[in-house]
């Protein structure tokens, strides 16, 4: 397996059904392309500190604590008075990207698995 997604945790968050599973990775996929475009260190602090809030929680869904943990930080700084340099912005959003990657391959590892077997394997 990978550590990118916590494979229990995604079956606890959907009671193991295949089909909300399915629908939780699609809703992730779709947050990530929707608020991913925000990351932007460039811009406004509050901009890409929603765009880390909200990706963090579409990675708490799947049990991607890797990502969550990564996007907290963003969060968090860039709601902090006074907000880090643009220097420090770029560092952050590159420590999300450098784990959003490999979580997103996961996602596809996974979504292949469950539309092929039908179920999550857990080990």
């Amino acid at each position: 397996m990978d550590h990118w997604i916590d494979r229990k945790q995604l079956a606890d968050n959907t009671a193991q059904d295949v089909e909300l599973a399915l629908e939780v990775l699609e809703i992730f996929k779709g947050q990530v392309e929707t608020w991913g475009q925000m990351l932007n260190a460039e811009d406004a602090p509050e901009r890409w500190a929603d765009a880390a809030h909200t990706i963090k929680g579409a990675a708490l869904g799947i049990g991607a604590a890797a990502l969550a943990d990564a996007c907290k930080a963003a969060e968090i700084a860039g709601r902090s008075d006074p907000p880090p340099s643009r220097t420090r912005a770029a560092v952050l959003i590159n420590d999300i990207r450098d784990v959003l990657y490999p979580t997103l391959e996961s996602v596809a590892r996974v979504d292949h698995e469950l539309r092929v077997f039908g179920f999550l394997r857990l080990s």
